[in-house]
């Protein structure tokens, strides 16, 4: 593998990696926008609730508290990131990984603590407003979400390299999966030291950067919502719009005594604020341009290719693009149909992209403030536009754009099917299965073949461990304790203490579908490849 293939695979796993935590963010959204919205004296006023929903009943009380539950969320990003890319981003033992980085976390941030404290900058008024900032109850660097992805694959290549660790045999019970947390907190004290002298310097640089996309006004915001959806079969786009929602590079803003960066933390601190009038749309640019694309723009495309297709194989294709319609409709997941005709037809995944960008400009331009999760369906409009307000959000522009966007989007891709004759669901040889097509798809298309990557023989030992037991087949749990390896059989009888003896086993011991092992203070790592190879064979 060449090293810009090497590259391009770990920016994938990191983006996948980055879901994790992302996956969270719609139901936070959703608790924080149900709880601000029926807590929010405007909108109790507004439409005449305040008789049932106001402060001092019962459903205020409950809403009061979905709203502090999905703020939570929001306020420990960076921890959720360390721990969730880490757990992403490790081979095996992923739990080991995920409390490692939960660890190195705290680790790193008191150190920084310790350091500002020792120099007495934690306290200097000459610091740059918003440079220290409360990270889970530890005075600290502003890192935002970039400390957690710090932490994060830090503690994943550590977790990789060393999860099956031998040590020698005195040391030998920290060896394995126990000696991660172990590396994970000692490599965290001088990366805390190092982020204590560096991370000034490229909080200064990420500000200037925040500041240079601000500057860029519409056609920034063109840019940014092309390169985000052409990013996407690559598996990219996690990492390019991260930094845009949350930290400094999708600008900051002073809330209710608060000084919040990124574009995703400030609308949902303005949404949790009661004192907001109008929601920044410096902010929503980056999110606003999704809406009239997912609710009105794909459904667009989607009839245009039912209406394109064969008349004996419309029935088919209907329901298949009607189910993906409504699905982005609702939720802003778009893959059955992005994917589709990028499959068939690039072409059009590059004009959808155009489109994207454009959809961004013109909900930046009518200064439409509705921010959203990560999805950008109908769903999140209703939340975060519609029960905030038309004056707070100027949600009815999205509707009106998306109108024309669901024209557009039907005749233009109806007159590139026809005229290219592109074979969209529906238009298939009769031979052909229709359907609509995955990522996976993509890329094996993109490979050529269906490849399986093959690696050298080296699970002899569990192997010979594995027969053994009786086989996989056999093996319905497999544990360990300090010193055995702990299995539940199906059959005991298959056991066969002479086979385990040979692998190094000082004694086995049989009872009822339980089976023990002892392999002293090594068995860590012994059930970690034990587990590997189960993995990479069908049971």
């Amino acid at each position: 593998m060449t090293t810009e293939n090497r590259t391009f695979s770990i920016l994938q796993r990191v983006g996948r990696a980055f879901m994790l935590p992302i996956a969270l963010l719609p139901v936070a959204g959703l608790l924080l926008g149900i709880g601000s919205s029926f807590t929010n004296p405007a909108m109790l006023e507004t439409y005449n609730l305040t008789r049932f929903l106001g402060e001092g009943t019962i459903f205020y009380s409950v809403f009061t508290v979905l709203a502090s539950v999905g703020t939570v969320i929001f306020d420990n990003l960076p921890l959720l990131f360390a721990m969730g890319v880490a757990l992403g981003m490790a081979e095996n033992e992923k739990a080991t990984a995920t409390l490692s980085a939960a660890i190195a976390f705290f680790v790193m941030h008191k150190t920084i603590n310790a350091l500002l404290t020792l120099t007495g900058r934690i306290s200097d008024p000459a610091m740059h407003e918003g440079t220290i900032a409360d990270v889970v109850g530890i005075p600290s660097l502003q890192m935002g979400v970039f400390g957690g992805i710090i932490v994060g694959l830090g503690v994943a290549w550590l977790h990789n390299r060393f999860y099956k660790i031998r040590l020698p045999d005195v040391l030998s019970f920290f060896g394995g999966t126990r000696f991660v947390p172990i590396i994970s907190t000692v490599v965290y004290v001088p990366v805390g030291a190092l982020m204590f002298l560096v991370w000034p310097w490229v909080q200064e640089g990420i500000y200037a950067l925040g500041d240079l996309v601000l500057k860029t006004g519409y056609a920034g915001t063109l840019i940014y919502g092309f390169t985000e959806r052409i990013l996407i079969p690559f598996g990219l786009h996690h990492v390019f719009y991260l930094p845009f929602w949350q930290t400094g590079v999708g600008g900051s803003a002073m809330i209710d005594g608060s000084l919040i960066y990124g574009a995703q933390n400030i609308f949902f601190a303005e949404l949790a604020s009661p004192a907001t009038e109008v929601f920044s749309v410096s902010a929503t640019r980056f999110m606003s341009g999704k809406f009239p694309l997912m609710i009105f723009g794909l459904p667009g495309a989607a009839l245009a290719m039912y209406t394109c297709a064969r008349p004996e194989k419309k029935k088919t294709a209907g329901s298949l693009l009607l189910s993906a319609a409504l699905t982005s409709m609702l939720t802003g997941i778009t893959e059955p149909l992005e994917f589709t005709f990028l499959f068939v037809a690039p072409v059009l995944y590059v004009l959808h992209s155009v489109l994207a960008g454009a959809a961004y400009m013109f909900m930046h331009m009518l200064k439409v403030g509705v921010g959203m999760t990560f999805s950008g369906g109908l769903i999140d409009l209703v939340l975060f536009g519609v029960l905030q307000g038309n004056s707070k959000t100027n949600w009815l522009m999205v509707p009106l754009v998306g109108a024309g966007y669901f024209i557009v989007y039907f005749f233009l891709f109806r007159l590139l099917i026809q005229k290219r004759n592109y074979l969209t669901p529906g238009r298939e040889a009769d031979s052909a299965e229709t359907k609509l097509y995955t990522r996976a798809d993509y890329n094996k298309k993109k490979a050529g073949v269906s490849t399986a990557e093959t690696a050298e023989d080296k699970h002899a030992l569990s192997r010979q461990i594995l027969e053994g037991l009786g086989g996989a087949d056999n093996v319905t749990s497999l544990d360990c304790c300090a010193t055995r390896l702990r299995v539940s059989v199906q059959d005991s009888g298959k056991v066969s203490k002479e086979i385990l003896t040979r692998t190094g086993a000082a004694g086995v011991i049989v009872k009822g579908s339980g089976v023990q092992v002892i392999y002293g203070p090594k068995v860590a790592v012994l059930k970690s490849e034990l587990e590997e190879y189960m993995a990479s064979t069908d049971r």
